[in-house]
């Protein structure tokens, strides 16, 4: 019996230690919000198993899925921007590799191949797979702007907007010059969450996310 009693008490032991890594749904509490996906780094195999998304609804009624510390990290940003009489809209956030194929096929059509390379990333090599990319749209003067060329015309409210973003833990993933680095072409749009220290660090040298863990 007693040797009984110490299995039972080995066993519960492992149990809490397994419980105190584990969040709801057997998910793990923490995530590399660091974590690297590019032209030539995948998505980590077991990152759609442990990553938590939550559900939010646009102000024209399009839902989308956000890591949970992402999304409200967000909703305190857009308040931020409400307060300086700026709009700020989720407008695309977490994608599946299938979404992502499909993106990729119909913009192929759409735009061309050529536009497609720049812009759209292979599925299973897309930031939008972690839940932590935010690509927003903007309205000005009541009026919402979320075609790619508009928005990079908007200079002066999206100069507002980066201001505030490392003070949320969002960096501006794509920076303007840096496409050599990043792969991809000036997006003021999209934005990354790195959690606020990594991301004052960043924005405060003009690194992007790969130049940043180079220096780590």
């Amino acid at each position: 019996m007693k040797k009984l009693h110490s299995i039972l008490s080995i066993v519960l032991v492992l149990s809490l230690v397994l419980t105190a890594f584990t969040g709801c749904g057997g998910k793990k509490d923490y995530i590399d919000y660091l974590v690297l996906v590019n032209k030539t780094h995948k998505l980590p195999d077991t990152w759609e198993e442990t990553v938590r998304l939550k559900e939010s609804e646009n102000k024209y009624g399009e839902k989308y899925l956000v890591e949970e510390k992402a999304l409200e990290s967000f909703y305190k940003l857009q308040e931020a921007m409400a307060k300086e009489g700026v709009v700020i809209e989720l407008d695309s956030t977490y994608r599946s590799v299938k979404e992502q194929q499909q993106l990729w096929d119909d913009w192929t059509i759409e735009f061309g191949e050529d536009y497609v390379k720049t812009y759209v990333a292979v599925p299973g090599f897309s930031e939008h797979h972690t839940g932590l990319a935010i690509d927003i749209c903007i309205e000005k003067g009541g009026v919402r702007i979320n075609d790619n060329d508009e928005m990079i015309a908007e200079r002066e409210i999206f100069a507002k907007i980066h201001e505030k973003l490392a003070d949320y833990g969002f960096i501006l993933r794509y920076l303007e010059g840096k496409e050599d680095i990043t792969g991809y072409g000036y997006e003021p749009w999209h934005f990354r969450y790195v959690g606020k220290d990594a991301a004052k660090k960043i924005t405060e040298k003009g690194l992007t996310l790969e130049e940043y863990l180079d220096e780590k």
